[in-house]
């Protein structure tokens, strides 16, 4: 019956399993948590914006990581307190629903429970503060802003811009080749008029190809397969294509059969009708017209001889996603039969040709201009792995962004002018309608929305207490265009500056614009973060399962 024991005096913890350990209150667990959030977003916001940092982070694998990109960051940081999770969380669910703005909802998370702690110490309860922040999340759903239509999406200049400003937030300078190759690979998948542009972000493919620089990149209307062909044939243009769900090769029986061969003619007639059995099937596929076939399984060498024999370009794809995307490239079916295909079966390809870049063989299947593709590819050139790799991230957030554009084609004004007008617009709030103790939660709400601004003139070097002061006055006039544009060095001398030190612009002057439904989105789920963990009063944590950890071990001895 030790069960049915009851230590008074350890409160709580008497009643749970020995090693779990309780925090309570104020003090042991809403502030800790807020802490943890804080150190979590205080990482994260030295990389908001062009001008935003890199980290360098060894995993546990001991691959090394050198990004700026928010989700990349927090993913490999494994974070392990139970309140610092909820942000990440929030973070990864910005990722996989909208692709882009991962750092703008760590980075106010952390920030609206940085302000949310100040009332706190001042003597506001928890329930007051979450009321506070709840009513001015509603009052910004209602809020109007001033936006601008995107324009022709099917237009690869007007796509172009779209793009740019998610690409530059991560690759300061290489924003213009990046986000070209984004909104050519963008408007070759989407569908065709007259109804609205639509189109999914798994059609534009990435393929990374070591060497080079990132001017060397291209965008290929089709496919990008990292192999080289399995027969000589290493060119076909307008060709016919059948793509195989099996292997070619001669089908093997389930149950093993037993042959009694007497003579050597008889060996030799058994492999004769064989060999002529698989050769009606390369031959019926040939007779077909077919020129190119991709087959998803293995390739026996009597197939090869014959497909050799009949001119086939073979290209053998082991993944069975990288062969469903040939036949979204080709228009083709997969087969799961070998023998001859049919005409709606079969797919066609303007040009497909075995290619060396950077050392690497590839096959690229190509579409011309008069054929649709449902799949793009960009190449991407860079000369070390790591490039590569934040290069490709930095591509992905700008297709995601297009894809969401392409979906509402709001676009707000970015560099900080919408966070800006956001904190005056709940100001005049506050001062006007909130009532009560949530006035002061309402405040800090809309203070908290200065982080972004604040975060993006620290990172450029620039004073971000006088910035973020110009900001509210310029705000307060009705400048809602205004944001914090730190120009490059080939920008045009003739665009006006500001009257401070010529290095802050007005976003009127020089349009920064980020899609609305992104920032929505982040804010959604930001503020659902930072509430969720204002809301937790006790933190249990139960003893680890599994024995003691074995002691590690040393250099093996000589």
């Amino acid at each position: 019956m030790a069960a049915m024991r009851l230590d008074a005096s350890q409160g709580v913890g008497g009643l749970l399993k020995e090693g779990t350990t309780l925090a309570d209150g104020v003090d042991e667990a809403v502030l800790k948590n807020i802490a943890a959030a804080k150190q979590l977003a205080g990482v994260v916001k030295t990389s908001l914006g062009p001008n935003g940092r890199k980290k360098l982070i060894v995993n546990h694998l001991g691959k090394t990581l050198v990004s700026s990109d928010c989700a990349t960051i927090v993913r490999e940081l494994e974070v392990v307190h139970p309140a610092a999770q909820m942000i990440a969380l929030a973070a990864k669910a910005q990722e996989q629903e909208v692709g882009d703005a991962t750092n703008l909802v760590v980075s106010l998370a952390g920030e609206l429970l940085g302000r949310a702690e100040e009332l706190l110490r001042q003597g506001l309860h928890t329930s007051e503060v979450v009321k506070g922040y709840e009513l001015a999340y509603a009052e910004c759903l209602s809020f109007e802003f001033e936006t601008k239509d995107a324009g022709d999406l099917r237009k690869v200049a007007e796509t172009a811009k779209v793009a740019r400003s998610a690409i530059g937030s991560k690759h300061r300078g290489l924003d213009g080749i990046l986000a070209d190759l984004v909104a050519q690979a963008c408007v070759s998948v989407m569908s065709p008029a007259p109804g609205p542009p639509t189109f999914k972000g798994d059609q534009v493919r990435i393929a990374k190809i070591k060497g080079g620089d990132a001017t060397r990149s291209l965008v290929v209307k089709g496919m990008v397969v990292m192999r080289d062909a399995e027969t000589s044939v290493k060119v076909a243009k307008h060709a016919k294509v059948a793509v195989f769900g099996c292997g070619i090769e001669m089908a093997q029986t389930e149950a093993k059969g037993t042959v009694l061969i007497k003579t050597a003619t008889e060996l030799l007639a058994y492999n004769k009708t064989e060999e002529r059995a698989l050769e009606e099937v390369v031959k019926e596929i040939h007779d077909a017209g077919v020129g190119v076939v991709v087959c998803n399984g293995s390739i026996s060498e009597m197939a090869r001889h014959f497909l050799e024999k009949y001119k086939l370009m073979t290209v053998r794809i082991p993944s069975k996603f990288d062969v469903r995307r040939v036949c979204n490239t080709t228009g083709a079916s997969t087969l799961v039969r070998l023998g001859a295909p049919t005409p709606e079966e079969m797919g066609f390809i303007s040009k497909i040709q075995v290619q060396e870049i950077g050392g690497r063989t590839c096959v690229v299947l190509d579409q011309d201009r008069a054929h649709d593709s449902k799949v793009s590819t960009i190449v991407l050139r860079a000369s070390t792995t790591s490039l590569l790799d934040d290069l490709e991230r930095a591509v992905d957030n700008g297709v995601q962004t297009v894809r969401n554009v392409v979906k509402d084609t709001r676009l707000a004004h970015g560099a900080g002018a919408y966070e800006a007008d956001m904190a005056a617009k709940l100001r005049t709030f506050a001062e006007t309608k909130a009532g009560g103790l949530e006035q002061y939660a309402v405040f800090k709400f809309a203070e908290a929305f200065e982080c972004v601004p604040r975060a993006l003139a620290d990172n450029a070097g620039l004073d971000a207490t006088k910035v973020v002061a110009d900001l509210r006055a310029k705000h307060g006039k009705g400048d809602v265009a205004a944001g914090v544009y730190v120009p490059d060095d080939d920008d045009d001398d003739d665009v006006p500056d500001d009257d401070d030190d010529g290095k802050k612009k007005n976003t009127t002057a020089n349009p920064i614009f980020d899609a609305l439904a992104v920032k929505e989105s982040a804010i959604r789920l930001a503020v659902d973060a930072a509430v969720t963990v204002l809301r937790v009063d006790q933190i249990i944590m139960s003893k680890a399962a599994g024995g003691p950890k074995p002691p590690p071990q040393g250099p093996p001895d000589a």
